[in-house]
């Protein structure tokens, strides 16, 4: 076996890992104990990586070999790379040469390597002349970008990890770290374990795991992020807890500020945040890090308990993103909490490498190395960089951004779209929009790994790509941490030999065809380049001098361990925390206060749209699910898409918990089952952002197929940032009544599930609501090639389906019901059908079943079907449509807590209900009896709460 140190795909943190390999297949994967950013940790869907890279798995999901359509709609067919390179090099070219380039756009991803990043910048930039290349990052840190070049100067988060270890007070905003970034919550438990006088502060309107660990929960109304922010400074002044002196050095702009924040009291920001005066007096205290007892006077910086503060998508995804983000960095500037230890704003990157985007300029308003498009000085740099030819200078105006690209594909500006490891059909708001605009584009191009992507649908031309496992380049994660990306295995094949290529080998071969179709821009090939380190060789170069240098490093260096930038030639190390001697990268040397008003969201709750929607992640999945949504496992937590809403909002409705509601907003609408949460305030929602096309389906009641959350969120975008506000959508949510339904599940062999997954898709829009989902057996146990995969399929309808469509017979087939031994039940007129198929010895083992119509034994039958224990019932009993079963069933498993060791919520409450001693000691045996939360520790957060919960309804 052997053992290769590589890094998570996933989100910011940016951990190490080990990958376990034998001959050219992934058997294991482990957290690197000796990486800085996770110690040997790692989450649940960083340690269930190697599944995902099954050989079983990737012959179902991965693109194999480069695909084309004559026409939209139609299958794809194989071409050879020379082909697909040359047809695709052909259309481009001839689309800069009728329209010009500004007629291309490139719409990339923070999950490609910065090797393949800076190539994209340069293909777009340096060789075509446009600047319509953008990225997801978009969706997700341009906020935070605006922000910190406003207020300190430069894109460069000041922090770094270890100040969680420093710091006396923990203000966490609009992030729920516990589920988007777990190793970073374990760390923040065992600094509050270590260090209980640690102070915690969670702002965000609902009540997440993360807040449960806080010792002030501020449960601000959503978006009102900067009332918030401008009341504590307002109350730091009032009280005498600013730092004058360090204002008076060190920055600019705070007069103007002052006299702005004199309007935000606390009894006004208490009624426009919803929260107590008294909590935002403890919050600016705790904040200022003035100690208990000290007088209210101005404290210098070394006197103050320091103060760090993290902060993500709550802050970014807001059409005011750039104000809530700076205005945080108001409150560190006011105070003195930056340059120091345990002190800092510290944005927490939401992808993998987004921070290496931003580091080669794979923005439509950047240029490498932290460069302003806007600025002649950096164009002529990166210009005689590149040894462009003399005269041929880089486009000067900012390119579309994601919002801007696709409302300008939709509008027939933009005629080609080349998408890179990113789903727009799923990710980007408004879908209507986006699909127009994947619809009208003369050219789409998507570069991809998992062919199961919501967009590959509209593409002309597949590109097969390779992905975690197979890669090698670089990352750098939220604290500037430039990690190595090392390849275990070589990617996979399709049969007649062809398989995926790197990213940066896709461009650079597609650049060089560019070249010799289109007038030349310099005198050799731009695209010199033979391996990844030659590429980040030259992105090193293009930081010489600048803030984020990194002349001091390479790639011999990065073997022996990751390393933070700055890092310039000559350091012998990276650099952890920023701005210590109060000194930052602006005209004058100082940091600059921003005063900006509160603006409430782009779209305000109304009687036509009472509810304010929030999107968010999942514990145990990841973006659209191209990756996580291949293991069942993953889908134990959350085993479907639903809608969170506060009981009494559901009690005031009529609804009962499970009931289907229709979420309409000004721009769409989506089917799902409302479920009673108690982390929301009253008129407020939650959707999880994972779902798209791929797994929910339905349609309006115009008839048009549903996008998925998405097609509900708003375009409205920060006009500093244009980050999308994604995290605030204005609905209503009514019962709909949708009598005729669909319920079937079934065991399916491993190295068919995913692929008939696919094959269900198109059934998902021929009905009002569909949902298809993959599930796992109970066991513990890790998932093997012949461990049989769950396949869940439901919809509803408003009447029965005319007879005509053909919905029965496809999904028989794919779920195994058309064997033989099927027993069977049909009432065709009014489309009411029934079927049970038993395997096994004796026949007792329940395979998969379909109930239509009237699908009442749905629930039952499908605890006795994920059971996987034999059946105590015969096949005529089971072919009944009764409401309850007819004897005892085994004991409901409840959805999965603990995701490592296959441990359920039933379990938990049957070990805690037989627990006789102090409550302090329950999660210590919880542990011990079922090992859960003794691995990833992702639900630690759930077992704590499920405790409390537990002791108290014993002191009842």
């Amino acid at each position: 076996m052997r053992t290769t140190r590589s890094t998570c795909p996933y989100c910011g943190v940016g951990c190490g890992v080990l990958i376990d390999s034998v001959s050219e297949r992934i058997v294991g994967v482990r957290g690197d104990p000796d990486h800085p950013a996770n110690r040997g940790r790692l989450c649940t869907k960083g340690s269930t990586l190697h599944h995902t890279a099954d050989p079983a798995v990737a012959a179902q999901v991965r693109l194999l070999q480069p695909m084309r359509r004559d026409r939209r709609g139609s299958a794809p067919q194989p071409l050879r790379w020379d082909q697909a390179l040359d047809w695709a090099a052909n259309r481009l070219a001839e689309i800069v040469c009728r329209h010009g380039p500004d007629a291309v756009g490139f719409y990339i991803s923070g999950q490609l390597l910065t090797e393949d990043y800076y190539v994209f910048n340069k293909l777009a930039k340096g060789l075509l002349g446009t600047n319509n290349i953008d990225t997801n990052s978009r969706l997700c840190m341009s906020s935070a970008v605006a922000a910190y070049k406003l207020t300190l100067g430069a894109d460069a988060p000041p922090a770094c990890y270890a100040d969680i270890d420093h710091a006396h007070c923990l203000f966490i905003a609009g992030s729920n770290t516990a589920w988007a970034h777990p190793v970073l919550f374990r760390r923040i438990e065992t600094a509050k374990a270590r260090r209980p006088e640690m102070r915690i502060i969670v702002a965000d309107p609902r009540r997440t795991d993360t807040a449960s660990l806080a010792d002030l929960y501020l449960p601000l109304q959503p978006g009102t992020d900067v009332m918030l922010f401008h009341g504590l400074l307002h109350i730091m002044l009032t009280e005498g807890w600013v730092d004058s002196t360090y204002i008076e050095q060190h920055t600019t702009g705070f007069t103007e500020l002052r006299q702005l924040v004199q309007s935000y009291t606390p009894a006004a920001v208490a009624q426009v945040c919803g929260l107590s005066p008294d909590n935002l007096y403890t919050a600016a205290r705790w904040f200022a890090g003035v100690p208990d007892g000290k007088p209210a006077t101005s404290l210098p910086s070394a006197q103050r308990l320091p103060t760090l503060s993290l902060y993500c998508q709550g802050l970014n995804q807001s059409s005011s993103g750039t104000d809530k983000n700076a205005c945080l960095i108001n409150l560190h500037l006011a105070c003195g909490q930056i340059g120091r230890p345990g002190a800092g704003p510290f944005s927490l990157t939401g992808q993998p490498n987004a921070m290496g985007g931003r580091e080669v300029g794979g923005l439509a308003n950047l240029l490498s190395a932290h460069r302003d498009l806007s600025n002649p000085a950096h164009r002529a740099e990166m210009a005689a960089l590149w040894q462009l030819l003399p005269g041929t200078d880089l486009p000067a105006l900012p390119g579309k951004t994601a919002v801007e690209m696709f409302e300008a594909a939709a509008d027939g500006q933009i005629k080609a779209l080349w998408i890179a490891c990113t789903n727009p059909a799923q990710s980007m708001p408004d879908q209507a929009t986006v699909r127009r605009a994947l619809q009208r584009a003369e050219l789409v191009i998507v570069q991809e790994a998992f062919a199961t992507s919501a967009t590959c649908d509209w593409a002309d031309l597949l590109l097969p790509a390779t992905t975690w496992g197979e890669k090698e380049g670089t990352v750098t994660n939220s604290e500037r941490c430039i990690s190595r990306v090392r390849a275990a295995v070589p990617p996979p094949r399709a049969a007649d030999g062809t398989g995926p290529r790197h990213d940066w080998r896709i461009v650079v071969d597609l650049a060089r065809r560019l070249e010799q179709r289109l007038p030349r821009r310099s005198h050799g090939t731009l695209f010199p380049y033979d391996n990844p380190q030659a590429i980040w060789n030259e992105h090193r170069e293009s930081t010489r001098g600048r803030d984020l240098d990194i002349t001091g490093l390479s790639y011999t260096i990065l073997e022996t361990a990751p390393q933070q930038w700055p890092f310039p030639e000559g350091r012998s190390t990276g650099t952890p925390r920023l701005y210590e001697d109060g000194r930052f990268p602006t005209a004058d040397g100082r940091a600059r206060f921003v005063a900006s008003p509160y603006r409430p969201p782009a779209e305000d709750r109304s009687a036509r749209y009472p509810y304010a929607m929030t999107t968010g992640r999942l514990r145990d999945q990841w973006h659209g699910m191209s990756r996580t949504g291949t293991l069942g496992t993953l889908f134990g937590h959350i085993p479907e898409p639903q809608l969170w809403m506060h009981p009494q909002d559901m009690a005031e409705s009529g609804l009962k918990p499970g009931q289907l509601v229709r979420v309409q907003s000004a721009r769409g609408s989506l089917v799902l089952p409302a479920h009673p949460s108690h982390e929301l305030h009253r008129r407020q929602c939650f959707v999880p952002m994972h779902w798209g096309s791929e797994h929910i389906g339905g349609r309006s009641d115009e008839g048009t197929a549903l996008a998925g959350v998405n097609g509900l969120t708003t375009s409205a975008f920060c006009p500093q940032a244009k980050q999308p506000e994604l995290k605030h959508t204005a609905v209503r949510i009514d019962p709909v009544y949708l009598p005729w339904t669909v319920q079937a599940l079934a065991w399916l062999p491993a190295h068919s599930a995913l692929l008939t997954l696919r094959q269900l898709r198109p059934l998902l829009t021929q009905f009002d609501y569909a949902v298809c989902v993959p599930f796992a057996p109970p066991s513990a146990q890790a998932p093997a090639s012949n461990t049989p995969v769950g396949l869940w399929f439901q919809a509803a309808h408003a009447q029965a389906p005319e007879p005509t469509l053909s919905w029965l017979e496809p999904l028989c087939a794919a779920l195994q019901l058309d064997h033989p031994e099927t027993l069977r039940y049909d009432d065709a007129p009014r489309q009411q059908h029934r079927r049970i198929r038993l395997t096994g010895p004796e026949g007792r083992h329940l395979q998969s079943f379909l109930f239509s119509g009237d699908s009442r034994s749905a629930t039952w039958l499908s605890h006795l079907l994920r059971d996987t224990t034999p059946c105590p019932f015969t096949g005529p009993i089971l072919l009944q449509s009764i409401q309850r079963p007819p004897g005892k069933l085994p004991v409901q498993r409840g959805k999965t807590i603990c995701n490592c060791l296959g441990v359920t919520e039933a379990a938990i409450l049957d070990c805690l209900a037989g627990l006789d001693c102090a409550a302090s000691e329950h999660l210590h045996i919880l542990q011990t009896r079922l090992g859960c939360g003794t691995q990833c520790g992702s639900c630690l957060p759930e077992l704590k709460r499920l405790t409390h919960q537990q002791s108290n309804n014993l002191s009842i």
